[in-house]
């Protein structure tokens, strides 16, 4: 081999590891990786500049390192590695691993299939014009036909980023091949950091295990390396000078013979290698590093003609070749194809029929589907595409679903833009809507936004590294350079000048273990145990410092009276390496303290372990649910005869259910003396979308400026006024489905349910902590605000929009109340803790007693969700004394109402077990709730509910009335409640 010695050149100033940044003035920025992501915070206040759609109009993206809010985000970045990106095990081996694999198979078969001469018209394209005038792919490779030498390695770069689905679930996902082109991840890939290049044996020793995988070979000492007749062909898109350092010896140029030459690792296009190369290859004698084939995604003209409007097109021919993927584990993959609407000048015989995908299968927040389940295998809610992208119609909207559009881009038979649905106004919308109407042949790809991190949107360009094994299957080699990540300022997109970080794959043995050792056999639910184990673990780290006994067995999933003891006990006798699950269990004796701390004197329970307490509640239930507020759902009154037939009176009835709460929280403020101090009213805004909803009343009220939305607030006030807690609910009811659905007997009439758990249940809870909170504050006790917030529009269609309105407003920082006609009140104190109630009174009937305390994903969360814990474990030590008095002693447990109207009798008091459940735990509801949206945004959350049953009757349905209410459990767990917030308002500090 004739190989051009470079081992004395310099690389001129221009590091290969770095992408310099320019800034205004033409400056080049001295700060890089998390310093230049961070920059800038708070990035989004001012009017407008945080918007926030409905999720089920626009999913967004995930947003890590730093929260809208500011909760930093400990698991992704350590603040002593500046430019790396921590990747935690259950990610590398549940999602990622798994997810490289899959892709591995579908690639390199479409890749044999190609060399084969099998048409593959997911590469080639609507009549071949992905590979006509394809630098990758000229007649001599096309027409070789399958070389027997050829071994379809492939280092093929993906561009990945996490994204969230309407379960709430953040997944790795799949958007396709590299927008950085067919190299730039890999030689990247040999670096730690901008100037920190893998040790040179560390990077010889990867191509010796590529090469004896792939071909055999039995050198084992990377010195050897040389006198494989191994040799690097740099390319105009990576040339010599941005190589790392250990690559000089083995560099070509063009004047190379290569008869030496055995392997040659080059990602210049075949059309313009040197004609030896070309020869050598094409008659077997040469191995080109990787397959020839693989390249061709890059040199599409169609899709590089596209990557001059859509600036991450390049990602896209990859991902074509890719179904549509959901569920808990591997990669997520959107879905991506073409569509036809028939046109009078397209010919349909041209339309290449295996290409079109014109369906789409819906989901949404609210499907009765486990969290842990594939929800695509199991929803056969099937629509044409145009309909699932554009309509507002009835019948395509059903009760839970909007036009998903803002999460699809289009393109044109030609390769033009025509939609980028996450950044389109309505206008955009509107054009791309008639246009498919037109009829035409579309291209296009569902898009649920990357990760981001402040204003930059971030990938993670990793080389899949596979070869096709001698049985016919795809081989995934995993201790290979693992690219890099690029951050994107999104306003406008810049793919040339990114900011650049590393990934730091965690391999902590504990975790490891966990993930690998325990049988599922012994789950009830897919990878149960090893989530219980990385629950302990994780939380741990996030709250810093170690769990109390009663908190880690209440952040497990055990059965109803397994100790924590006897689950730690059984894990060796669970695994598959007994010796290294023990080692597991020693570590998780560790993490919590031997005993629990004596507890504090309650605070509230004098009040509201009542019959007094109970009998209040139970009858502002009642009267929410059966009296006559009845059109509680934002778009009353919807304007379709089905339900224009069955309306009871023609009118909303939110306005005077809200006047209704304002007025006793007045009342309430009167009473307890506190009326120049604490004060409520209204935070009014408009409903707005991009879509027209013309027969939703309440949202055409809205278009028409005949009325508006609004969240309704209590402020009481503590020492502090510069912090405050909140209490919320939400005060809309649902449609109920049995009265809509045919297929239950409805008739497709949009009727609100009563409400009675769903929310009431929370709404009665608000009122009666008033009067506590409000003595509270009288007597000095509060040291911050205490906000009890009535929340709008939680229910489809308005989707959370009171809790987005608040959000949204608590991030630009224009929070204002109106508390009079023409009184407003400015809200600057900062929340540092949220607790959402949703369904509180519904005890279910087969695992009895249980209620979730869910967390959001920020460490502030899990403190707030220790209240909570504390409070839970408070009011079960006072059952013990309360059902001793003499009102309860000798009580049985409680019953549901007889006849679903007169109040139950006094029955003890139950002992509650209030499950602590994360934001990734397969049985946190909070994704179906509005503590999402500011889990979402930083916003330190948990939500209090019942232990929600998907299937339930009385959920979203006729029943949801007195006759579900289970009065003991529901005014304990309101009670619980009342007692955390409490606690969170008195404690001197909610930081640590």
């Amino acid at each position: 081999m004739t190989c051009h010695r470079l081992a004395c050149l310099t690389l001129k100033g221009r590091h290969p590891g770095r992408m310099e940044t320019p800034e205004e003035g033409g400056l080049l920025t001295t700060k890089s990786g998390w310093e230049q992501l961070l920059d800038g915070y708070p990035w989004f206040a001012g009017e407008g500049r945080f918007p926030l759609p409905a999720y089920s109009e626009f999913m967004p993206p995930p947003r890590v390192g730093r929260s809208p809010y500011g909760a930093i985000d400990p698991l992704t970045f350590a603040s002593q590695d500046p430019v790396g990106w921590r990747v935690s095990e259950i990610e590398e081996e549940y999602e990622l691993r798994p997810g490289l694999e899959h892709v591995a198979q579908h690639v390199i078969g479409a890749l044999v299939k190609l060399s084969q001469g099998v048409p593959v018209y997911l590469i080639a394209g609507h009549e071949g014009l992905n590979l006509k005038d394809n630098p990758y792919w000229p007649a001599e490779l096309a027409h070789a036909g399958q070389l027997a030498h050829e071994r379809y390695v492939v280092l093929l770069p993906l561009a990945l980023s996490r994204t969230q689905d309407d379960m709430g679930r953040v997944r790795w996902t799949l958007f396709g091949s590299s927008e950085q082109g067919p190299e730039r991840a890999f030689w990247k890939g040999f670096y730690s950091a901008p100037d920190q290049e893998w040790p040179e044996r560390t990077s010889r020793s990867f191509i010796l295990q590529l090469l004896s995988k792939v071909y055999g070979e039995t050198a084992r000492d990377p010195a050897q390396l040389e006198q494989l007749g191994f040799g690097i062909l740099p390319s105009d898109e990576c040339p010599v000078q941005v190589l790392p350092a250990w690559t000089r010896p083995f560099v070509c140029d063009e004047g190379t013979s290569f008869e030496g030459t055995r392997y040659l690792l080059t990602f210049k296009p075949f059309s313009q290698l040197p004609a030896a190369a070309r020869q050598r290859y094409l008659a077997g004698q040469l191995n080109l590093l990787p397959c020839p084939h693989s390249l061709v995604f890059w040199g599409m003209p169609t899709y590089r003609q596209l990557a001059r409007e859509l600036p991450l097109a390049m990602q896209i021919p990859l991902a074509r070749l890719m179904s549509r993927r959901g569920g808990p584990d591997g990669l997520r993959v959107p879905q991506s194809g073409w569509l036809h609407e028939p046109h009078p000048q397209l010919d349909p015989a041209r339309v290449q029929k295996e290409l079109i995908h014109d369906t789409f299968t819906r989901t949404h927040r609210w499907n009765r589907v486990h969290r842990y389940d594939d929800e695509l295998s199991l929803n056969p809610r099937v629509d044409k595409l145009t309909r699932v992208l554009f309509s507002t119609s009835s019948d395509a909207l059903g009760l839970y679903d909007k036009p998903m559009a803002h999460n699809c881009q289009l393109w044109t038979h030609d390769f033009h833009l025509l939609l980028d649905g996450p950044n389109a106004p309505r206008e955009k919308l509107q054009q791309a809507e008639a246009a498919l109407i037109g009829g035409g042949l579309f291209g296009y790809r569902f898009l649920f936004p990357a990760m981001r991190v402040g204003l930059h949107e971030v990938y993670w360009q990793r080389p899949l590294v596979a070869f096709l094994a001698p049985g016919g299957n795809a081989e995934t080699l995993y201790d290979v350079p693992l690219g890099y990540l690029t951050a994107y300022r999104a306003d406008p997109l810049d793919v040339a000048h990114p900011v650049e970080l590393w990934p730091r794959l965690l391999r902590r043995e504990t975790y490891l273990a966990a993930l690998q050792t325990f049988d599922p056999a012994h789950d009830h639910y897919k990878h149960q145990t090893p989530l219980n184990i990385l629950s302990l673990l994780d939380n741990r780290e996030l709250l810093g410092h170690a769990l109390h006994k009663s908190l880690a067995h209440h952040l497990l999933h055990l059965a109803k009276h397994e100790s924590l003891e006897e689950w730690l006990s059984s894990l060796p006798a669970h695994a598959s390496d007994p010796a290294r699950a023990q080692r597991v269990q020693q570590e998780l004796q560790s993490l919590s303290e031997p005993s629990d701390a004596a507890l504090p004197e309650p605070i509230t329970y004098a009040q509201t372990a009542t019959r007094s307490f109970e009998e209040a509640w139970w009858n502002d239930i009642a009267a929410l649910s059966h009296g006559h507020y009845l059109n509680k759902d934002n778009a009353d009154c919807v304007l379709d005869p089905a339900t224009q037939s069955k309306l009871a009176h023609h009118y909303r009835d939110l306005e005077e259910l809200g006047d209704y709460l304002l007025k006793r929280h007045r009342q309430a403020i009167v009473e307890s003396g506190m009326e120049n101090r604490a004060v409520c009213g209204e935070l009014p805004f408009q409903w707005k979308t991009d879509f027209n909803f013309p027969l939703f009343g309440g949202w055409r009220v809205n278009q028409e400026n005949k009325g508006y939305e609004r969240d309704l607030l209590v402020v009481i006030p503590g020492k502090n006024r510069r912090e405050a807690v909140v209490m919320a609910d939400h005060y809309d009811t649902a449609y109920m489905e049995d009265q809509f659905e045919t297929s239950r007997g409805g008739s497709g009439a949009r009727l609100a349910a009563a409400g009675a758990d769903d929310n009431h249940s929370a709404t009665a809870t608000l009122l009666q902590a008033a009067p506590i909170l409000l003595k509270l504050a009288q007597e000095g006790r509060l040291e911050r605000d205490v906000w009890l917030l009535h929340l709008t529009g939680e229910e489809f269609p308005a989707d959370c929009l009171g809790a987005r309105h608040f959000a949204q407003m608590l991030i630009e920082g224009r929070l204002r109340m109106r508390s009079g006609e023409e009184a407003w009140l400015d809200l600057t104190a900062r929340v540092t803790g949220l607790l959402v109630m949703d369904m509180i009174a519904h005890n279910r009937d087969d695992a009895q007693d249980i209620f979730q305390i869910s967390p959001g994903k920020s460490a502030e969360s899990l403190r707030l969700a220790e209240q909570a814990h504390l409070a839970n474990m408070l009011w079960n030590a006072g059952t013990q004394e309360w059902n001793r008095l003499p009102e309860r002693h000798g009580r049985a447990r409680g019953q549901r109402s007889a006849d679903g109207v007169t109040i139950p009798a006094i029955a003890l008091h139950p002992d509650l077990r209030g499950e602590v459940r994360t934001v990734d735990d397969p049985h946190s509801s909070l994704y179906n709730t509005d503590g999402q949206i500011f889990s979402d945004v930083g916003v330190p959350t948990i939500l209090v509910m019942e232990n929600y049953d998907i299937n339930r009757t009385g959920y979203h349905d006729t029943h949801d009335t007195l006759e579900n209410i289970d009065l003991d459990y529901g005014s304990a767990v309101a009670a619980i409640a009342i007692e955390t917030i409490a606690r969170a308002a008195t404690i001197p500090t909610m930081t640590k």
